[in-house]
């Protein structure tokens, strides 16, 4: 019963926004923006607290934001962490042992409305807000990014491509934001009238389309070498995102593996990375 209420709920939200767009497109535009932008978990749980402890931690303020950072002192070059949506730099914990076997001096941070951070809402230009402020506060010399957070580090360095960084890792990352907000859409089953007023919505925040947001598309102008790491069965975030991002960033290789999943915390993916960081 609890199944089929969680099931039906989504549909009930999108039949509301496209009764509401009848009446006033960019009332259902907003109410839709906000929930998109809403994560509904991704704050440290009591049994993450002690590892999350373990570290150095730090709030910087990234404009009206609190952000949490954490630092894993060591003697090698820094690499920075970001994670995806509805997660946290906990979910770092295997890599962060890897990278500390080596010796790398690591940072990591949770995103807008995740962790320990401040916050309600979450999109990719909040968070490429604070990783900027972040990069230039604590100069890494490597970013890894897994699923948004590798899309976010691509858009990152598009905008500011002059940095202290060398070298980007993005895991099962997605390219294009209109894939993610056809996904959204295909959840809700809210109708193009929605969309289209989302659409409108989000240009005149950002000053782009939906269509216009791809990480693709950055990743032409990048000049710093990149590794993409994908799972090919990934229901996540599509495979063909990453073989886009690598067709069009010279510099970068691609490695597909099949049967990991999205979140990628085996053994084989940090050991890729290390390689590739340490080459």
């Amino acid at each position: 019963m609890k199944r089929a209420l969680k099931s039906m709920l989504p549909l009930a939200i999108g039949a509301y926004y496209n009764i509401l767009a009848f009446f006033s497109k960019r009332t259902a535009a907003i109410k839709a923006y906000r929930l998109f932008c809403t994560p509904r978990k991704g704050r440290v749980l009591p049994i993450q607290e002690e590892f999350l402890k373990k570290a150095k931690l730090e709030k910087v303020l990234v404009d009206d934001m609190e952000i949490q950072t954490y630092h894993w002192k060591g003697p090698g070059k820094r690499v920075m962490l970001l994670h995806g949506w509805e997660s946290n730099t906990y979910r770092w914990r295997n890599m962060i042992g890897f990278l500390k076997e080596e010796g790398y001096d690591i940072i990591a941070f949770d995103a807008p409305a995740h962790g320990w951070s401040k916050g309600k809402l979450f999109h990719v230009i909040r968070y490429t807000a604070c990783t900027k402020k972040l990069v230039d506060r604590y100069k890494p010399v490597y970013l890894i990014g897994h699923s948004v957070g590798g899309m976010n580090a691509v858009y990152h360095q598009y905008l500011n491509p002059k940095n202290s960084l060398q070298k980007i890792v993005t895991i099962g990352s997605p390219s294009e934001m209109q894939d993610v907000m056809k996904q959204y859409q295909e959840i809700l089953q809210f109708n193009d009238r929605v969309m289209q007023a989302l659409d409108e919505l989000i240009f005149d925040k950002f000053g782009f389309r939906i269509v216009d947001f791809s990480t693709s598309r950055f990743a032409k102008e990048l000049d710093i070498d990149g590794l993409l790491i994908h799972d090919r069965l990934d229901t996540i975030a599509p495979f063909r995102a990453s073989e886009e991002v690598h067709a069009e960033w010279k510099g970068s290789k691609l490695i597909s593996t099949e049967g990991f999943g999205h979140s990628m915390h085996q053994d084989f993916v940090s050991k890729e990375i290390i390689d590739f960081l340490n080459s």
